[in-house]
């Protein structure tokens, strides 16, 4: 890593749980100060009261005024991080337009207008890092909702890494993660899932956090890296 995230002020937008948690908890041991910024207000402070010197504010990714008040709310951040995300996976017969517009909001949108509020708060060397999905490069159904607004995601790192330089903007696009999302599933469900996961890539395993993990917390002090996706999911896309 290039640079130390020690001391630094990382605001992690849908921190409360599974991957943004899980950054949150590691920035902390690294030495950051995290802010988590989640509509559910209650939950991140549940999550930063067992951090070292975190912070927990509310703010709705799909709500520009909850954006703009916690830009006025933080007058210094070093590194932005975004995980949140909203499903609408169904067959296109069965799409609804709120469902589709609310997926583009928490994907596409909504960091735009994260962009707009926070992109002079933060220094030359900061940085924005976006989360996109193995969705975008392999299609199938039902999840093209899913697909396109997280390929757009892409697309908005690299537009937003022009715009917004020297501040460096990069995503993540993880495959399928044993982050605590499928743990519905109950503990035989998820085990044949996850087996089913690993038949499928090339790198014969699900995903665990720490993969992810490990490539956001590279980013944030990858001082030579902007504008790319860095896919994170054992080769599935490629299998």
């Amino acid at each position: 890593m290039n640079e130390t995230l020690n001391g630094r002020t990382v605001l992690i937008i849908g921190g409360s749980k599974f991957l943004g948690e899980a950054i949150a908890r590691r920035l902390a041991a690294a030495g950051a100060q995290v802010v988590i910024g989640a509509r559910d207000l209650e939950h991140a402070e549940r999550v930063v009261g067992s951090l070292p010197d975190g912070r927990a504010l509310r703010l709705d990714i799909t709500d520009e005024a909850t954006i703009a008040e916690a830009a006025t709310t933080l007058t210094a951040v070093d590194h932005i991080v975004i995980t949140a995300s909203a499903h609408h996976n169904v067959p296109v017969a069965q799409l609804e337009k709120d469902g589709v517009l609310a997926a583009f909001d928490a994907k596409v949108v909504g960091p735009l207008l994260v962009a707009k509020h926070f992109g002079a708060l933060l220094p030359s060397t900061g940085s924005i890092t976006l989360f996109a999905g193995i969705a975008a490069w392999s299609p199938g159904a039902p999840y093209s909702v899913m697909g396109v607004s997280n390929g757009a995601v892409s697309f908005l790192a690299s537009h937003l890494a022009h715009e917004l330089a020297p501040v460096r903007v990069n995503a993540i696009s993880p495959g399928i993660v044993d982050s605590g999302s499928w743990d519905g599933l109950g503990a035989e469900g998820k085990r044949r899932f996850l087996e089913g996961v690993a038949a499928s890539n090339l790198a014969g395993r699900a995903g665990a956090s720490d993969d992810i993990v490990d490539a956001a917390l590279w980013l944030l002090g990858a001082g030579f890296v902007t504008g790319e996706t860095i896919h994170v999911e054992g080769g599935a896309r490629l299998a």
